[in-house]
């Protein structure tokens, strides 16, 4: 399949089709980082073209319907003329368009586009194919709107960010377009014109559609939930080094203990920690440990380490739900010819929200298990190493403040699990009196998941200098772990900067590249 610019300019193969229905979460990610084309499917397209006909219908008929010929929030009741009805459009997206702070990164962007074409593609928004033919033309072709961070209540959609989106596509504002992986500044108007591409006059109902949808945090949470299943495997990873480190005991994760308290995700965490210990020489599996017992940052791991996956495996579900719905307001139903419009509440993120929240918590969790054996792996009672693990101890510091920074990343993410959702401000003179606060809350577990990737790989930095000093082959899985985190830190010879290698551990971990040794 063959994609054009809306003026036949600048063709794109495509390689996924949005249809509203059937988008993951990789593939979405596959699209807005550019490594695959998208383009509108010819189902979505006739039932976009049913829903706009009805929309239609009414601007003809006179009948007042919100959302069409109305105004918005608490002046929902003001009617508008057929003759406005494209400057009520174009008002409500210059009006939203009023966020401010940090501007997204454009590939948050690039994805929150796709994410909001997808959901207007199932055919219940009643705006014509070339709305999304212009979203998804702007992806391909690397345009991303500038679009400010803050302005969104995850309620009534992601107002303030899908505003500076739409505003874009009208030619106003500013983009940035990817030249040769740069990002650089245009004038919207420009941009899309270098591509090929003509601004869009919206038409009923088509501004209210593209900007009243939970997109902003849909890709938030994206991120948050692909970053987080790449560090719940690092942290069974990081626990099994870090067991070796301590030549701790095997025995906790027997399957039999995991059977006797069936949890999926305690069990998967155990065997994957068990796997990765496999044939080691070091770690104890004697019934007569001579320890006894290892702490609870050991012992306790798969079930810390389990209930994140299970939650992630919940989110998942639900946010490809959620991807994949129609979720501005009215929505547009056609059956049998018959068309009716109504009013809902799908723009709501509460979904979105708790499950943020959650995952900011389990962050926290991760973070702070994995903080306690790094400091057992540091602590000469357990390793039978000198302290830190310098290699002159007292001349030298060691690993010392690798713990501290950890310790000190842990205040921040507890920071960072205080919940969005019990910030509810009543707004439009208190017709939107219930909030989710579901795009701070995304955002805020996209950052706590960075945060979390730097913790895992302090504890793998540590735990890789332990084994250094431990003649024993360590179990199969953890020998390919600690040969791979050489690859980007190399042994400790002495006291170094360690600040570039600490960073470039966590980014390959969060990445995937850790994941993809085992593959």
């Amino acid at each position: 399949m063959t994609l054009f610019g809306n003026n036949g300019s600048k063709p794109l193969m495509v390689d996924i089709e949005i249809d509203g229905a059937s988008l993951t979460l990789e593939q979405a990610i596959s699209i807005a980082n550019g490594e695959s084309t998208a383009a509108l499917s010819k189902e979505s397209r006739d039932n976009m073209l049913q829903s706009r006909a009805a929309v239609e219908e009414i601007v003809r008929s006179g009948d007042t319907v919100y959302g069409i010929n109305t105004g918005f929030g608490a002046m929902s009741s003001v009617r508008i003329e057929e003759e406005e009805i494209e400057a009520l459009q174009e008002n409500l997206v210059r009006s939203h368009a009023c966020g401010v702070g940090e501007r997204m990164e454009p590939e948050h962007v690039l994805l929150m586009m796709v994410l909001r074409a997808n959901s207007i593609a199932k055919g219940c928004s009643g705006s014509r194919p070339e709305v999304v033919d212009l979203i998804l033309s702007m992806v391909n072709y690397r345009i991303s709107p500038e679009v400010p961070r803050i302005g969104s209540l995850g309620a009534s959609g992601d107002l303030a960010p899908l505003s500076h989106m739409a505003l874009s596509m009208m030619g106003e504002g500013k983009c940035l377009i990817n030249n040769n992986g740069i990002w650089e500044t245009r004038s919207s108007k420009d941009a899309l014109s270098e591509a090929g591409l003509l601004p869009i006059k919206l038409q009923a109902k088509e501004g209210l559609s593209l900007i009243n949808g939970t997109s902003q945090m849909c890709a938030f949470l994206t991120i948050a939930i692909l970053n987080m299943e790449m560090l719940s495997f690092a942290a069974d990873a990081s626990m099994a080094c870090s067991l070796e480190a301590i030549q701790g005991s095997q025995r906790p994760f027997d399957p039999r203990i995991q059977a006797s308290r069936p949890q999926f995700g305690q069990a998967v965490s155990a065997a994957r920690i068990l796997e990765l210990l496999s044939e080691s020489e070091i770690s104890s599996s004697d019934a007569n440990y001579e320890k006894v017992q290892d702490a609870y940052s050991f012992r306790c791991a798969p079930q810390v380490h389990g209930p994140v996956i299970d939650l992630l495996r919940e989110t998942r579900r639900m946010l490809e739900i959620e991807i994949n719905s129609a979720t501005d307001n009215p929505l547009v139903f056609v059956e049998r010819g018959n068309s009716e419009i109504i009013s809902g509440g799908n723009f709501h993120g509460q979904n979105l929200a708790i499950a943020s929240d959650a995952i900011a918590i389990a962050c926290h969790e991760l973070a702070s298990i994995s903080e306690r054996r790094i400091n057992q792996v540091l602590d000469p009672r357990w390793t039978n190493q000198n302290a830190f693990l310098a290699k002159r101890e007292g001349l030298e510091n060691g690993l010392m403040i690798v713990q501290y920074v950890a310790a000190a990343i842990i205040s921040e993410l507890n920071l960072l699990a205080a919940p969005a959702t019990t910030s509810n401000v009543p707004v439009s003179m208190g017709k939107e009196d219930h909030a989710s606060m579901g795009s701070t809350g995304c955002y805020r577990a996209l950052r706590s998941s960075i945060l979390l990737s730097q913790v895992i790989a302090n504890e793998m930095l540590c735990s890789s200098v332990a084994l250094d000093g431990i003649e024993k082959k360590a179990g199969k899985g953890v020998s390919k772990i600690h040969k791979w985190v050489r690859t980007m830190v190399p042994p400790l010879e002495g006291d170094r900067t360690m600040t570039d290698e600490c960073e470039a551990l966590s980014e390959a971990i969060v990445n995937g590249r850790l994941s993809n040794i085992f593959r």
